[in-house]
């Protein structure tokens, strides 16, 4: 083995502080302790080691460029989990993230050193480098303490840390934990000594990644503890592919070689008592003596590097969770928080908290449920050979005591607890872009708290605050930064003095403010340069242009509204498709309404629409004609929104304007039917014309001059979705079910998917309604056959008890 891999030295017992040879009493010590990222009995023996061990220096497994962050682990608004944020700033999607949680062993390092004044250092490969090195060289990440434990028996880590390594002392543990990561690195395939070092580096998520879920449970028995805290069965297979995973490649060999020229360095500027934490993979290869530093100079040199810029920014439990992207695989964060803070009496604790869950979701659990869970789940280890319950036994009780087998009521339990959500927080002057501080004071001044869990509020446009909020809402939404989400609201209002907004805030945000960085310092500022960079781009249509008009006024970017109308205006005169001034009427027609009400001189967007509407009126009726079913149907759609965007608009002149034309499509023979009937129908509902009209032209449409699906095309257009018109118009009913039955089998079969789609469109309510209203029909015809004969008894009964009900009352 080459001298690259870093284990294949003459080295002492493992995990034993060494001094350097011919040094007296005061020679350095370093010990190297092999953590679990993401662990919390790791993240426990992890103090107690330090705290025995009384570093005077500390040097942590992270990008090493982010040094200068570690003081602001001190603050008190510092609240995990939080990430490390790396990006380039010329580039900012090029991004990676370093997360850690209250019970990341390096997260509790790092308060260690702060709390006892010590310094703290990372020592990993830096983030320029981290950054420059193309994706496919970045090797993918594995979790070696996982596959030891599957090795053992076990399908949770943190359940083979607690029965194996925990039962040894600290000091002991970590030592256990090196040794047997040299032995698995003996047996890794390592790079061959001719083999050329790769430009790469450790991928952002391998600082915090524990790798893919450990295989299901050997049927072998566990491995007790040992005199060393660890020893790989005798059942277990070396081959077995937990362990085969595992490998010694060059990106883990340039990573080690630059944590030991760290570790030189800080030796060299006086520490005498070194604190390494690493992954515990790496654990073998930065155990003293260190070797001679040119190795790993030719490794680290000709390294990709470029320009980086780092900072804190708030994570959450869910990305902890998540096993890619910007995830660090934790399949239950939420339970290791858990394991981390409640030292007594874990178990008991845990199942109360379900059942406060389940009962949040009105469930009926009582405290005989939770006596009866920790029963089951002790139970459970005591049969498998486990000393404590693990998430396994605990969820398998909560399944069968509290949610009585159902996996959808187990599941509120894994989502809210198991998992969780939590956000953490950074302090006010942690270093960031002017964007995102400006967005974390509007933020702090209008009360809008950044939360990780969803919630909903309804803003009213008539108060000052609200407003602000909706303009700072609509902005970020123009950045791509959706942290709030326009939906339905459950309080409705008259008028349009309302909005409501679904609020989440999603980590990945953060780099989406430093990606939008480059339009402006201000988010009004971005907002208004982003929106009209994205105006002035060739081929931009005049909806599109519609639409964004519409953003920047519910934004409120005076600044580039102006500029807006200029161009929509200039593009519509030059635009001669009708369905493209179509699709921009309705978005403007809203601006006009909503305007408004935020205070907003309208009276140029005014001029656009008023001179958009005269080009559509004058070129609509020429469009109309020649078209098939699929296109007719898309230009009903956008009359439809059209007719409604003007009638909303409620000026007298767009209306004369619009009927007018909406009469001379109507009068014309060559129209498809979809379009056809629709203005009919749509000047009977304007009152433009009466009933009578109308039924002479639905009895024109069904004559026998058409064909079976221009009939049905033209019902289709004139009912449109609307089936209350059949139930209360008895004779338009009479009508058009006369037509159905005389169609034969042939035309039926013809006419019957239209027809399928307009009765399909109608609400379950009206088709009943319709039913009933044909029953009746044929029960009752219009028109009597012959004369009616009166029973004159049957009267006189009726008289009689009239008068004496109205005698009584009397």
């Amino acid at each position: 083995m080459n001298e690259q891999a870093g284990v294949a030295r003459s080295t002492p017992p493992v995990g034993t502080p060494i001094a350097p040879a011919g040094a007296g009493s005061d020679a350095p010590v370093t010990r190297v302790f092999g953590i679990r990222h993401h662990g919390p009995g790791s993240a426990r023996s992890l103090r107690h080691a330090l705290e025995e061990f009384a570093p005077d220096a500390i040097l942590i497994e992270g990008p090493a460029d982010a040094d200068p962050l570690v003081g602001f682990v001190a603050a008190d608004t510092m609240t995990p989990p939080v990430a490390l944020l790396a990006y380039v700033p010329d580039s900012p999607a090029r991004a990676a993230f370093w997360p850690f949680a209250v019970f990341s062993p390096e997260w509790q390092a790092m308060r260690y050193g702060v709390d006892h004044a010590v310094p703290v250092r990372f020592c990993d490969l830096p983030a320029a480098h981290v950054l420059a090195a193309d994706d496919d060289a970045r090797g993918g990440g594995s979790d070696p303490l996982a596959a030891l434990a599957a090795a053992a028996g076990y399908d949770d880590a943190e359940r083979w840390w607690d029965a194996v390594v925990e039962s040894v002392p600290d000091s002991a543990a970590f030592e256990a934990i090196t040794e047997a990561m040299t032995a698995l690195r003996e047996d890794a395939p390592h790079p061959t000594d001719t083999e050329p070092p790769i430009e790469t580096s450790a991928p952002p998520t391998d600082a915090a990644r524990t790798g893919a879920e450990p295989p299901a449970e050997p049927d072998f028995t566990p491995a007790p503890p040992t005199a060393t805290g660890f020893e790989l069965p005798a059942s277990a297979d070396r081959d077995d592919p937990a362990l085969a995973r595992l490998l010694v490649d060059q990106h883990t060999l340039v990573r080690e070689a630059h944590m030991r020229q760290v570790m030189r360095q800080v030796l060299k500027g006086g520490a005498k008592r070194l604190a390494v934490v690493c992954g515990a993979w790496h654990a073998p290869a930065l155990i003293e003596p260190l070797g001679p530093a040119a190795p790993d100079m030719r490794l680290l040199k000709g390294l990709p590097k470029t320009k980086a810029a780092l900072t804190w920014v708030p994570w959450t439990h869910s990305r902890l969770a998540a096993g890619s992207g910007y995830g660090a695989g934790v399949t239950s964060p939420g339970w290791y928080h858990h394991l981390f803070t409640e030292t007594e009496r874990p178990v008991a604790r845990w199942l109360t908290k379900v059942a406060g869950v389940l009962r949040k979701h009105d469930l009926p659990v009582s405290s005989a449920h939770i006596i009866e869970a920790v029963r089951l789940a002790n139970t459970l280890a005591a049969l498998r050979g486990r000393p404590l319950p693990g998430l396994s036994e605990v969820t398998e009780a909560v399944r069968a005591v509290m949610c009585g087998g159902d996996e959808t009521v187990l599941r509120l339990v894994v989502d809210e607890l198991v998992v969780g959500e939590t956000l953490g927080g950074v302090p006010e002057d942690t270093p960031t872009v002017p964007l995102a501080a400006d967005l974390r004071a509007r933020s702090k001044t209008l009360r809008l708290k950044q939360e990780a869990l969803a919630r909903t509020i309804d803003l009213d446009l008539r108060k000052e605050r609200d407003v602000a909020r909706s303009h700072l809402l609509h902005r970020l939404r123009l950045l791509g930064i959706d942290w709030g989400v326009p939906s339905t609201g459950e309080v409705r209002s008259t008028g349009t003095f309302r909005e409501t907004w679904t609020l989440r805030w999603e980590p990945e945000f953060e780099v989406r403010i430093v990606e939008a960085a480059v339009w402006g310092t201000t988010l009004r500022t971005a907002a208004e340069t982003k929106i009209l960079d994205t105006a002035g781009r060739d081929g931009v249509t005049v909806t599109a242009l519609a639409d964004a008009l519409e953003l920047a006024l519910l934004a409120d970017l005076g600044g580039a509204t102006e500029g807006l109308i200029t161009t929509l205006d200039a593009a519509a005169a030059l635009d001669h498709d009708v369905t493209h001034l179509l699709g921009a009427l309705p978005g403007l027609t809203r601006t006009l309404r909503y305007g408004d009400v935020r205070g907003t001189d309208t009276k140029a967007l005014a001029h656009v629409a008023d001179g958009l509407l005269v080009r559509i009126c004058a070129g609509l009726p020429g469009a109309v004609t020649g078209l098939d079913t699929d296109a007719a149907q898309a230009l009903r759609t956008q009359i439809d929104a059209a007719h409604s965007a003007i009638s909303t608009r409620d000026e007298e002149h767009a209306t004369t304007e619009w009927l007018a034309t909406l009469q001379r499509i109507a009068d014309r023979d060559d129209v498809h039917g979809a379009i056809g009937g629709r203005a009919v129908r749509l000047l009977c509902d304007a009152e433009r014309i009466d009933d009578a009209d109308s039924a002479r032209r639905l009895a024109a449409a069904l004559s026998i001059g058409n064909t079976p699906a221009a009939k049905a095309a033209w019902i289709d257009g004139f009912l449109g979705g609307r089936g209350l018109l059949l139930v209360h118009d008895r004779e338009l009913l009479r009508r058009i079910d006369e037509w159905l039955r005389d169609l034969n089998d042939d035309q039926f079969v013809a006419t019957l998917p239209l027809l399928r789609r307009t009765f399909g469109s109608f609400e379950s309510g009206e088709r009943r309604a319709i039913s009933q209203a044909l029953r009746d029909t044929d029960r009752a015809p219009l028109t009597p056959a012959g004369p009616v004969e009166v029973d004159r008894a049957r009267g006189q009964l009726a008289l009689r008890a009239a008068t004496q009900i109205l005698g009584a009352a009397g």
